[in-house]
């Protein structure tokens, strides 16, 4: 027969007591005081039941609102109050018992059968219970639990020792819980040890980090009180106040080589570096600066090679034509050597360098920065090459003021101490392309740059100390003049570079292009030739620019499909490209001449269409002007003007419609019905902006052909402006222009009179394909572009 226990129901909620644990228990809970007062109380003796007079109470666990189905028989060993006052019970855990039914008892608590568990032990629990014993030893030991060992070391079950493991305070509610509820020891023993070593890596780790963090703490510390002491030492011997390294930086400043009004800023950093905290931020900025001025190269210069004989062997070498802009160079560097060696002769000291600023003006790919690495190569200085393009801050120039975080010298000052000389040559690349915005105008802060009246004492917003850059020859490029503001172009003398002849283009590729993507591709000299014939036909069917820069491209390619062909065995080396190969490695050509082509003739062939020419940022165009005349019953009236043109352009449409109608009689062409009739002048290619003042002789032809049904020439192109009287005014850009129509094929060119002396810088092999006709009235050039009017009524 099974023998149970009545006692009373002890709830514990949220805790857990294992048997041979003493906790206290708060008698403020209605329960607790009921079932501690009901066990202090005489149990009657039921049928069955042992009864006793021990005060005992069964300990249930409640989580979460639920009894635990076990709970641990304990004894009440006081009832007292705690030293706050409270009413409590010492209570001690005894045996593990199950919850039984509900039973009767004195008192208001509930009262319920409780059934002892017998507990399962075998010969792994000794062995188990000594291990985890140790290891409680030793949490004990880690804690100065040194009161508790003694106790812990007189423990022989292996029962009660698993037990220990409800004193932990590492464990959780529901892992007490599980403990509670292992009757077998050595699954017990098993968990608790599992657990504790679980915590003691854990410990392991925080007391390394503790550890790391004292010790760092305490390093601090040190450092602090050793610098103090040393702070007060220096004040005491009158040497230092402060800063471990600026002894150091002042060591320097006076060793360097620097100006006077250098060295005076200098110095005053350091004293201020020396009276900086090692905390405060600013020393960081001191430092910097520092090193920034003594890495400058004050007093370094390089020396100036003076043979103008060898310079211009350098140009000849590195660019293929161009003769005007290289004799405008040799010209400059000369001028540079003569006035050098009038100072040196005459001893004076004060200023070097200044004199003219040179700005090479072209389309891309003529060679503008290669040419200023030449003239660096020449004169035997540094070469440092600054990009403007899309610089829209005023600090990239001037530098940023040091109150801002980040702040660093200007381009210029980073491009002289990069370049490691105080006379390099410093090419300002893309100046047209330089923006401005909320940030401040960069090329307001290019003009002290470029003005030799100036910039011997530039004060770049970074250093604050003035540097000297009369002697940095500063050369600019651009692609368009429109866009580089008056006062900055000023300061500079323009060096056109036009473009190159399709001659040029082939020495330029056979010499220069060709070697150099030999190189990169991987093949000797000797692998692959490309002949003059193959260049020709590159420079004048597969590219068609003012440059080079899409023939050196082509070539490339050329030489990748020939490495191609080579590695798949379709090809042997050494391989010679020819101009009918070209279609092979680079398919149909792209850019036929116009009089080539079959439908050129029938582009003109209808009345109302001229050629005209253009100068764009690439260089020179051909641009044709369309016109055309509205039914007159559609009540269409005026004139319409599309293909994005500019104002100046719209001027000129205008312009030639007026000269017409009042010449109208005078040139035979029938313009009395124009008031009732639309007329509509288009350029094509719309997407593309188009304006300038050269497109008036065109329209005026264009309107004169389809007023009078007189075709015009389709081999003629024309570039003048008008004005209402008739006269053909000058224009710009004689030399693109007149390139451009000989890379289209044209052969007769009308340009206004006053342009002829243009004519000059030509090139002699350009002219001497073109029939260029100079006019002056607007009756000429009608003349010479529009066919006779028996041709028209035959056609």
């Amino acid at each position: 027969m099974t023998e149970y226990r009545l006692l009373p129901l002890l709830p514990l909620d949220d805790d857990v007591v294992l048997p041979g644990m003493i906790v206290p228990l708060d008698l403020s809970a209605t329960e607790v005081r009921a079932a501690v007062e009901s066990a202090q109380a005489k149990a009657p003796a039921l049928p069955g039941i042992r009864s006793t007079n021990n005060a005992e109470v069964l300990l249930v666990p409640r989580v979460s609102g639920e009894y635990a189905e076990l709970g641990t028989i304990a004894t009440i060993e006081r009832v007292g109050r705690m030293p706050g006052g409270k009413a409590a019970a010492l209570v001690r855990g005894q045996r593990r018992a199950r919850v039984g039914e509900t039973g009767q008892g004195p008192g208001t608590a509930r009262w319920v059968r409780a059934e002892e568990i017998a507990e399962v032990t075998d010969q792994r629990s000794t062995a188990l219970a000594a291990e985890y014993k140790s290891a409680v030893i030793a949490v004990l030991q880690q804690r100065g639990g040194w009161q508790m060992i003694d106790a812990v070391q007189q423990l022989e079950s292996p029962s009660e020792i698993a037990d220990l493991a409800g004193n932990a305070p590492y464990l959780t509610v529901e892992q007490k819980l599980e403990l509670l509820r292992l009757t077998d020891v050595s699954a017990r023993l098993e968990r608790a040890l599992e657990w504790s070593r679980e915590h003691q890596a854990e410990q392991e780790v925080t007391d390394t980090i503790n550890k790391d963090v004292a010790e760092g703490v305490e390093k601090q510390q040190k450092e602090f009180l050793l610098r103090r002491q040393l702070e007060a030492i220096r004040k005491e011997l009158g040497e230092l106040d402060g800063g471990d390294d600026s002894g150091d930086y002042r060591a320097r400043v006076e060793a360097a080589d620097l100006p006077d009004h250098v060295r005076k800023a200098a110095l005053s950093e350091v004293d201020k570096l020396e009276r900086t905290s090692d905390q405060s931020p600013e020393g960081g900025w001191i430092r910097t600066w520092l090193d920034t001025v003594l890495d400058l190269p004050w007093h370094t210069r390089t020396t100036d090679v003076h043979d103008i004989a060898g310079a211009r062997a350098v140009l000849d070498a590195d660019h293929a034509g161009l003769d005007d802009v290289k004799e405008r160079i040799i010209e400059y560097l000369a001028v540079r050597s003569r006035r050098a060696e009038s100072e040196k002769a005459a001893e004076r000291g004060g200023r070097r360098g200044g004199g003219t600023v040179l700005a090479l003006v072209g389309p891309p790919g003529v060679g503008k920065t290669s040419l200023g690495e030449s003239i660096a190569k020449a004169m035997g200085r540094e070469f440092v090459r600054v990009a403007l393009g899309g610089v829209r801050d005023e600090a990239e120039i001037r530098g940023h003021r040091r109150t801002y975080v980040g702040a660093m010298p200007g381009r210029i000052v980073r491009a002289v101490k990069e370049a490691g000389s105080m006379n390099p040559v410093v090419l300002l690349d893309e100046v047209d392309k330089v923006g401005a915005d909320y940030r401040g105008d960069p090329t307001a802060a290019l003009l002290e740059v470029l003005d030799p009246e100036q910039n011997h004492t530039f004060r770049d917003h970074y250093l604050e100390v003035e540097l000297d850059l009369s002697d940095v020859v500063f050369l600019a490029t651009a692609n368009a003049l429109e866009t580089i503001p008056g006062p900055l172009l000023d300061r500079m003398e323009l060096v056109t570079l036009d473009g190159y002849t399709e001659h040029e283009k082939v020495i330029i590729g056979r010499d220069h292009l060709l070697p150099r993507e030999l190189e990169r591709a991987g093949l000797g000299p000797n692998d692959v030739s490309l002949t003059d014939a193959a260049l020709s036909r590159i420079a004048a069917e597969y590219t068609r620019e003012a440059g080079v820069r899409n023939a050196n491209r082509t070539i490339a390619k050329v030489l990748r499909k020939v490495t191609t062909r080579v590695a798949l065995g379709e090809a042997t080396l050494p391989i010679t490209v020819d101009a009918p190969d070209l279609a092979d490695y680079l398919g149909r050509p792209r850019h036929l001449p116009e009089s080539s082509l079959p439908e050129s003739t029938q582009r003109t062939a209808t009345a109302g269409v001229a050629t005209g020419l253009a100068v764009t940022g690439a260089g020179g165009d051909v641009l044709y002007v369309e016109a055309s005349l509205a039914d007159s019953e559609s009540g269409a009236s005026g004139l319409t003007l599309t293909g994005q043109l500019g104002d100046v352009m719209k001027e000129s449409a205008q312009i030639a419609l007026s000269y017409l109608r009042s010449h109208g009689a005078e040139l035979e062409l029938p313009v009395g019905d124009l008031a009732q009739r639309g007329i509509h002048v288009h350029v094509p290619a719309g997407a593309v902006p188009k304006d300038g003042p050269s497109a008036g002789i065109t329209m005026t032809t264009a309107l004169a052909s389809l007023l009078s049904g007189r075709v015009v020439r389709a081999d003629v192109a024309m570039t003048g402006e008008v004005s209402l009287t008739g006269r053909v005014l000058p224009i710009g850009g004689v030399k693109q222009k007149l390139l451009a129509a000989h890379r289209a094929g044209l052969r007769t060119v009308i340009i206004p009179a006053r342009n002829e002396p243009d004519l000059d810088d030509v090139p002699a092999e350009i002219l001497s394909e073109l029939d260029v006709h100079p006019v002056t009235e607007v009756r000429e050039v009608l003349d010479l572009a529009l066919t006779p009017a028996r041709i028209a009524q035959a056609a």
